[in-house]
């Protein structure tokens, strides 16, 4: 089972969450990004780009990509996850290209583009003409608004886009840096040096910052219980699932749950 944006059985999903640093990652899906407060970091290939209030990010289909947060202020925004197949004329673009720059400025987008974004995370998930209608108007804005370049220009090198859609793939179940090694086909010290260079962690922390990720998602936006989440996200324990959490979100994950059941209430 994947994480709640790749798990989506409709052809839309949204989340309207507060903003937190999110590891490399890629999936089908093109992700929207629209800030309503503060500011968040959007990392694709070696950029890093920042988006204010009233920015919208865009990302094309398996293009890897993160999230970091420096402002210690609120910071949310609404994540919307469209699937290809609902975009129909656009999938040789969103095949072959993507944006080169892949942030809309406030003052760039227009009006109805953001109400778009707004109402599809309000339309009932079986209203399907008007969910493709927003659907192709955002895309239709974004082929004509932004300029687009293939692919291959903005990807990393082999090495660091296996190795993510490796983690991906693979986050739910045990990974170790031999084993992941000889899946690639690499050494596991080049392995391990990637992981250095390029996340500035080492394989350890960078699968667990992956698995609490997902884990903080499921605890956000669902009401499946803490051991279930425990087992989808792969760790061998839920004491060691309550450590590592604590160790990144200060607080276990009953205690994040509780929390944010009472800041909806408040």
């Amino acid at each position: 089972m994947y994480p709640a944006y790749e798990i989506r059985n409709n052809e839309i999903a949204y989340e309207y969450k507060n903003s937190v640093h999110v590891p490399p990652h890629l999936h089908e899906a093109i992700e929207i990004v629209y800030v309503t407060k503060g500011s968040v970091e959007l990392g694709v290939g070696k950029e890093l780009y920042h988006l204010d209030e009233g920015d919208m990010g865009i990302v094309f289909p398996n293009i890897i990509h993160h999230y970091q947060v420096f402002s210690q202020d609120v910071n949310k925004a609404i994540y919307l996850f469209i699937e290809p197949s609902l975009l129909v004329g656009f999938q040789d673009d969103l095949k072959s290209y993507c944006p080169e720059n892949p942030v809309i400025s406030k003052h760039k987008l227009q009006d109805d583009i953001a109400s778009a974004i707004k109402m599809l995370t309000q339309i009932d998930n079986n209203n399907f003409i008007m969910s493709h209608a927003y659907a192709q108007m955002i895309m239709a804005y974004v082929v004509t608004t932004v300029r687009l370049v293939t692919k291959d220009s903005v990807k990393e090198d082999n090495l660091i886009y296996n190795a993510v859609s490796y983690v991906a793939a693979n986050y739910s179940k045990s990974i170790s840096l031999d084993k992941m090694a000889y899946d690639l086909g690499v050494s596991k010290f080049a392995l391990s040096r990637m992981f250095a260079k390029t996340f500035h962690c080492n394989f350890c922390k960078y699968i667990n910052k992956t698995r609490l990720n997902y884990a903080a998602s499921y605890l956000e936006n669902s009401d499946i219980s803490i051991t279930e989440i425990c087992l989808e996200c792969g760790f061998e324990s839920q004491r060691t699932f309550n450590r590592v959490f604590k160790e990144e979100y200060k607080m276990t994950p009953r205690e994040y749950r509780k929390y944010l059941q009472e800041k909806c209430r408040g």
